[in-house]
């Protein structure tokens, strides 16, 4: 009986970048939604401030693409942007680095359609 694990080829994907104040995350997806490998500036190795940088952001990306590459010979992807972050744009210049082909780019912040509640009026 063989137990061991396959990997099938992959050929298109999804990536997912949510790059906040203070961190980058990437998540890596088949075409249905299902994760086939993430990484994050923190899980790389930087520590407070500096998981903000752009630097920190290509070098998750990098990671996780590297990764993604070697297991399931993934070529072609769509990248959802999230959050305004300064790891936007190093993002996108590190997956075409790793050697993706980006098909699509496209930015899914959330944006309030009317914002919150506004503060009751103050009585003097």
């Amino acid at each position: 009986m063989n137990t061991r694990k396959t990997t099938k080829l992959i050929e298109k994907g999804k990536v997912f970048i949510t790059s906040t104040f203070n961190n980058t995350i990437v998540t890596i997806t088949d075409e249905k939604g299902n994760t086939l490998g993430w990484s994050s500036s923190g899980n790389v190795g930087f520590k407070g401030t500096r998981r903000s940088t752009p630097f920190a952001a290509t070098s998750a990306v990098d990671q996780a693409a590297r990764r993604i590459i070697s297991n399931f010979g993934l070529r072609s992807v769509e990248v959802y942007i999230k959050g305004p972050g300064a790891g936007r744009d190093a993002a996108l210049r590190a997956l075409k680095s790793a050697g993706l082909n980006i098909s699509m780019i496209a930015d899914v912040t959330p944006m309030p359609h009317n914002g919150v509640r506004p503060k009751k009026k103050r009585r003097v």
